[in-house]
């Protein structure tokens, strides 16, 4: 059984295709992510998928960039931008889903400690409403730790922030603050 499977990136999507696997399911990757800023780092993670995929023998579909959709939905909402960047993500992917025939989807964001679950799963469940087609909401964050040894086996590139320029200076600036206090 097909399900479209929006990845964020593949560090995320080892652990979620293999327990998708485990359940049954064929994951097609849908790689469609405005948010990732810079270009250079959104090649990288781009990269990287295809790398996990060809290992993987998974099927990737690649949508478009759009980064200037992603700041115009955003600025003077930064406050706000995770769950604006969700929608966009989840939106994107649940369209294409509809389009193209699959009855479920979901999204690698379900792995990380560090996005917000509850706000996933409620846009996920709207969506599924508006499409027609059925969000698979796991909570697959027990799996976090595995994915960083399942990438490292792999080669595959890990990122250091969440991907939009925002969470990029969080990371810096958190960095930076961690070598002070040493």
């Amino acid at each position: 059984m097909k399900i479209l499977l929006h990845t964020c990136c593949a560090p995320c999507a080892t652990f979620v295709v293999k327990s998708l696997r485990e359940e049954g399911f064929e994951p097609v990757l849908f790689f469609y992510n405005p948010n990732i800023h810079p270009l250079s780092e959104y090649l990288l993670r781009e990269e990287a998928v295809k790398l996990f995929a060809e290992k993987e023998n998974l099927e990737v579909i690649y949508g478009e960039y759009g980064l200037v959709q992603f700041l115009r939905e955003v600025v003077f909402r930064e406050g706000n931008r995770c769950t604006i960047c969700y929608y966009l993500r989840l939106s994107r992917t649940a369209q294409y889903a509809k389009e193209n025939g699959f009855q479920f989807f979901t999204t690698t964001l379900l792995l990380s400690p560090y996005q917000k679950q509850e706000t996933i799963m409620e846009l996920g469940k709207q969506l599924e409403k508006e499409t027609g087609v059925q969000f698979l909401f796991r909570d697959f964050r027990p799996g976090y730790y595995e994915s960083i040894r399942l990438s490292k086996e792999l080669g595959l590139y890990r990122q250091k922030y969440c991907g939009c320029i925002y969470s990029e200076e969080e990371a810096l600036r958190q960095r930076l603050e961690r070598k002070k206090r040493k």
